[in-house]
């Protein structure tokens, strides 16, 4: 019975969110699911035959982000007129390719006992993960909608997912989409911004894409464990990284341990010599960059943070040597700058802002951002507490707060997965107060920046 709650309310989700994902994700299902059949039941043991579905949800992946892209190119490069397709992009097609990918190879290596297409549909389908992951493993998840003991209704759980959820909400309307509306003001008016504006667009988005992201993750875990299900963790507190390597064993871990399973590892990992590692690790980054968008600029992303991570193996015993707070200061200023490459509109805005950061011919701060900082809920607590002369002596002085508030939340303390059975009167106050002013903070639709990937 609760694996068919979990498929109607999977099904309701993307009526709501978009109604056509369900042809498409239905289609993708069906060609899967019937491959898993017939091998079951020939057994090949042909490598190009059990790589076909592989390669069939790939080259679905490649028709609906990167035709146009290539259609881009291709007219740019050769001088064509070849008219672009119209396509809609199915929502969370990049997430759910992968978990296709991840069951058709646990299949046929023969690790779940069990593959029914009612597990399969429960699978690809469960809604937390669906269009943002985190990208789960299917034995994991299987395994544990058929244990009988996560049947049962556990108030443990319950509280730990009301937990999880309120802060993860709180991350996301608060804080993600604040930072949102200065970094949209600044993109807006790129020509005029200042260069102190272009710094702050890259601490902003740095920001705004963690809390967007984390804030996603930690609501589809808090959901997650009101059902008894154990999401693994996609965050690692990112920021703390004192390398690029440390980053991603932080950032989107659940990405990152699929592409080392299904490619890294596959292709030779570290096995090989130290030359074939460093082409094997920026063929990796190379994958995680087109995976996220059709865009030069993602392209770049990946193949830089892949050459920071090869640069982060050469020179580890170096690295070693140097003073901690130097070590994550260089680490923190690489991510931002790239996170600010990954938001650009193309590779020459990318250089066009590091260009203005360079020269500091202005360090002004514009209006339009700071006022971007300027919340009803920060105006209802200074008339409530009596400070009203500081927003109103002290320019910027929201914007100050929400960076104090951002740096804070970033840099101190434990990550909300490791601390998240961590329940007290104090957790309990904390997740209600965030729950009721996220709540009250939807009145406008609020996106998600991985929606698009």
């Amino acid at each position: 019975m609760g694996k068919f709650v979990i498929i109607i309310a999977s099904i309701v989700f993307c009526l709501l969110g978009q109604s056509n994902m369900l042809i498409y994700l239905g289609i993708s299902m069906l060609i899967n699911y019937a491959f898993v059949l017939v091998n079951k039941r020939f057994k090949f043991t042909n490598k190009i035959i059990l790589a076909l579905p592989i390669i069939v949800n790939v080259g679905l992946l490649l028709y609906f982000k990167y035709l146009n892209f290539a259609i881009t190119n291709i007219n740019m490069i050769f001088g064509k007129e070849i008219p672009f397709m119209e396509i809609i992009l199915p929502l969370g097609i990049s997430f759910y390719t992968f978990q296709q990918i991840a069951y058709i190879v646990a299949t046929e290596r023969g690790d779940l006992e069990n593959n029914n297409i009612i597990d399969y549909i429960a699978y690809i389908l469960y809604f937390p993960k669906l269009v943002m992951g985190p990208i789960m493993d299917p034995v994991d998840y299987i395994s544990q909608i058929n244990q009988e003991t996560r049947k049962q209704v556990d108030i443990t759980n319950i509280a730990i997912g009301i937990k999880l959820f309120s802060l993860g909400l709180i991350k996301k309307v608060i804080l993600a989409d604040t930072f949102a509306k200065a970094v949209t003001w600044t993109y807006t008016n790129i020509y005029a911004a200042t260069a102190m504006d272009c710094i702050l667009l890259t601490m902003f988005y740095t920001f705004e894409i963690y809390f967007d992201f984390s804030g996603y993750s930690d609501m589809a875990v808090g959901i997650s464990s009101m059902f008894n299900i154990d999401l693994p963790m996609n965050f690692d507190s990112p920021y703390k990284a004192i390398s690029i390597r440390d980053f991603w064993k932080r950032w989107h871990i659940s990405l990152t341990n699929f592409l080392t399973k299904y490619i890294y590892i596959p292709l030779g990992g570290a096995r090989r010599g130290i030359i074939l590692t460093y082409v094997n690790t920026l063929i990796v980054f190379l994958v995680s960059g087109l995976w996220h968008g059709a865009n030069w600029t993602f392209i770049l992303w990946g193949i830089l943070h892949g050459l920071f991570s090869c640069f982060d193996r050469m020179f580890d015993k170096v690295e070693e040597k140097l003073f901690i707070p130097v070590r994550w200061f260089c680490t923190f200023a690489i991510v931002n700058m790239l996170w600010l490459l990954f938001s650009a509109q193309s590779v020459a805005q990318w250089k066009m802002i590091l260009f203005k950061i360079l020269f500091m011919q202005n360090t002004s701060i514009s209006d339009g951002i700071i006022s971007a900082f300027n919340l009803v809920e920060n105006q209802f607590i200074y008339n409530m507490l009596g400070l009203n002369y500081l927003p109103n002596n002290v320019r910027g002085f929201n914007m100050l707060i929400f960076i104090m508030i951002a740096s804070v939340v970033c840099f101190v303390p434990e990550n909300n997965y490791r601390k998240r059975e961590s329940l007290s009167i104090w957790s309990l106050l904390l997740a209600t107060f965030a729950f009721i002013w996220g709540v009250l903070c939807l009145g406008a639709e609020s996106t998600f920046v991985y929606y698009g990937f």
